[in-house]
């Protein structure tokens, strides 16, 4: 994956350094319609070689692109952050509600789960009759 990056930058800056020198012309700039930024005052117009206006134009919509999305987005991020919230706060009261129970047990269960101690065996009914009994009679 390191390698496919390094083949895409590298490719990336062959053609950006490509345009560069292709787009070596200097062009005016101007931030307002012809002699609309007179009234304002000052220059609105500056010199600059073409392929730096190709860039910062590229770069200013990539800015623009990712602000936006950012903007867009904001309300996911507060919902995350609300959910992240109640999913800590649920963890924390399943943490005291497990505390609060391992607390003292029901007394039969604290003796049948204390260590060390074996619990005696109930008899098991057989399906013979015990010696000296007799069974009822069937119908």
């Amino acid at each position: 994956m390191r390698f496919l990056r390094l083949i895409f930058v590298v490719a990336l800056a062959i053609v950006l350094i490509a345009v560069a020198l292709a787009n070596r012309e200097t062009v005016t700039l101007s931030a307002f319609p012809a002699n609309f930024g007179q009234y304002l005052g000052g220059r609105w117009s500056v010199a600059l070689p073409l392929f730096l206006v190709i860039f910062l134009a590229f770069a200013l919509g990539m800015l623009a692109g990712l602000v936006w999305e950012w903007l867009r987005e904001s309300h996911i991020r507060r919902e995350a952050r609300a959910q992240a919230f109640r999913a800590a706060q649920l963890e924390s009261e399943v943490g005291h509600l497990r505390n609060r129970h391992a607390a003292p047990k029901d007394d039969v269960l604290a003796i049948l789960e204390r260590p060390g101690t074996t619990v005696p065996a109930l008899p098991v009914a057989s399906a013979e009759p015990a010696p000296g009994t007799t069974l009822p009679a069937r119908r």
